[in-house]
C-alpha cells in the first residue's frame, strides 16, 4: 500500500484503548511482527460480518492480533498457536492482563504438529494464518479441514513489502520466501475450494471463502 495512503487511513482510524496502544508500542520497540492497525482494523471488520462463534489463530506472537480479533466479537473463542516460548509467554500475560484467559486459548509449540492434534476439535468459523511465511500453504492445508461450512480463511502479509509483484527487486535474503509466497498467492487463487480475493490493505491480505 502507497505509504500516504496507509498513513491516512492509520489516521482515521478510532483511537485505540492505552492498554492495546501500549502493546503497539512494545512491539515496534522490540521489532516483534504484529498486524499494523490498518490490517487489523479490516480484519475486525471482516469478523463484524462473520460474527465467527470460534476463531483460529496460527502465529500469536504477543496475542495482539488475538485480542484485538475478541474485541470484534466478544463473544467468540479463540485458539492460538505459538512456537516461540518468549512470545508464547508474552501473550500469556497480555491475555490475562486483559482477563480474556476464558475466552482465549494459547497453544504452545509448532502449528504444523498442533494442526494435526486439532483435527478431532470442534471446527472454527475464522482461521487468520500470520506465522512463518514459507509455510502457508502447508498451513493451510492442514487448517482447512477445521473450517465450517462458508468460514473463511485470512492470509496475511500476502504482498510482502510489494516484492511478490517485483520480485526482481527481492532483496538475496527474501528471494526464496517472496518465491514461496508467489506460489501460494497462485495456488490460493486457483484452489477450487475456496473463493479467495488478495486485497492491498497493509502488507496484503488474502481472504478466502470454503464453497460448499
Amino acid at each position: 500500500m502507497n505509504d500516504n495512503i496507509k498513513a491516512y487511513l492509520a489516521s482515521n482510524i478510532p483511537e485505540r484503548n492505552f492498554k492495546v496502544q501500549q502493546m503497539e508500542e512494545y512491539a515496534q520497540a522490540n521489532r516483534i511482527p504484529i498486524m499494523d492497525p490498518v490490517s487489523i482494523h479490516f480484519v475486525q471488520q471482516l469478523l463484524y460480518l462473520n460474527k465467527p462463534r470460534r476463531i483460529l489463530e496460527i502465529g500469536t506472537a504477543i496475542g495482539y492480533s488475538a485480542i484485538r480479533m475478541i474485541e470484534a466479537s466478544p463473544k467468540a473463542k479463540l485458539v492460538t498457536i505459538e512456537r516461540d516460548e518468549v512470545r508464547y509467554n508474552e501473550a500469556v500475560n497480555n491475555v490475562r492482563t486483559y482477563g480474556l484467559q476464558e475466552q482465549i486459548q494459547i497453544i504452545f509449540g509448532d502449528a504444523l504438529e498442533e494442526l494435526k492434534d486439532l483435527q478431532n476439535d470442534e471446527l472454527f468459523d475464522v482461521i487468520l494464518i500470520d506465522a512463518a511465511k514459507g509455510q502457508y500453504r502447508r498451513f493451510f492445508e492442514l487448517s482447512s479441514p477445521l473450517l465450517t461450512e462458508n468460514g473463511i480463511i485470512i492470509t496475511d502479509n500476502v504482498l510482502f513489502r510489494g516484492y511478490v509483484a517485483q520480485p526482481e527487486l527481492t532483496p538475496p535474503r527474501y528471494k526464496k520466501m517472496v518465491e514461496k509466497l508467489i506460489s501460494y498467492n497462485e495456488w490460493l487463487m486457483h484452489n477450487p475450494g475456496f473463493t479467495t480475493s488478495i486485497v492491498p490493505v497493509g502488507d496484503g491480505i488474502a481472504i478466502s471463502i470454503k464453497q460448499t
